[in-house]
């Protein structure tokens, strides 16, 4: 992403809705995993998912990060992180084999998201699981894709078949941000209208306090239903996946 935005990221990963229920609902489904699991954050930032992960419990030597970004792996350190790397999400060099892989919107900035995905799986114990978030929808492009560096964005068939591909498991496959999809897709159809790019607006900021909270308890809220339900639609998609050989 470009090196603005960047550091604008890295400022509000911790307090921003969209990440912070997304970090909550894996981490709810990652709560019944067995604590020792050797566990990869792909696009781990800052870092801030695996220090989730080791206030519930998770062994720290077993968590492990990689991120194209200098800076984000300087900052996960400054953080205690011990085995977070700079690396190339398509080529991960890693000697480890892991029982849990998290890509959290990483997958859309890789040129070749194929040969990432057969990477991926190759770095995953048998019967171990990756858990991969994407943008949804091309129809939902904007400036904020062009700043973000995204080669695409994917519906849900798409990125089944990419993972089905590589001999996975689905096991789910959602979208996600179900209930905001409207306000965003005619966010972001205002925003190409008006030339959004020239303002240099982005959508992530936190700004009002008291909206990134009312917008967190309702993705909070949808992620309870997805332990129910799929949803149609939504402004990103995911799949959890197994490999069974």
């Amino acid at each position: 992403m470009e090196e603005n935005f960047e550091k604008k990221y890295h400022d509000v990963e911790t307090k921003h809705w969209w990440f912070k229920s997304r970090r909550k609902y894996l981490i709810d489904l990652l709560k019944t995993a067995p604590k020792d699991s050797k566990i990869l954050d792909i696009g781990c930032s800052s870092g801030v998912f695996l220090m989730d992960l080791e206030k519930i419990g998770f062994n720290s030597n077993n968590l492990f990060g990689i991120d194209i970004s200098e800076k984000a792996i300087l900052n996960s350190k400054k953080n205690g992180l011990k085995n977070t790397f700079v690396m190339d999400a398509q080529n991960i060099i890693l000697t480890e084999k892991f029982d849990v892989i998290i890509a959290s919107d990483c997958l859309e900035h890789l040129e070749n998201d194929e040969k990432a995905l057969k990477n991926w799986k190759n770095l995953l114990k048998t019967n171990g699981k990756m858990y991969v978030f994407v943008p949804a929808f091309m129809s939902l492009w904007s400036y904020h894709d062009e700043v973000n560096m995204h080669f695409r964005r994917y519906t849900k068939n798409e990125l089944k078949t990419k993972i089905v591909n590589e001999n996975l498991e689905i096991i789910k496959a959602s979208y996600w941000n179900f209930f905001l999809f409207v306000p965003v897709y005619v966010f972001r159809k205002i925003s190409v209208l008006t030339n959004q790019k020239k303002s240099g607006v982005s959508d992530i900021s936190v700004g009002n306090s008291f909206i990134n909270n009312l917008l967190l308890q309702l993705i909070v809220f949808e992620n309870k239903l997805l332990k129910r339900i799929n949803f149609p639609f939504g402004v990103s998609t995911f799949c959890i996946a197994k490999k069974v050989d």
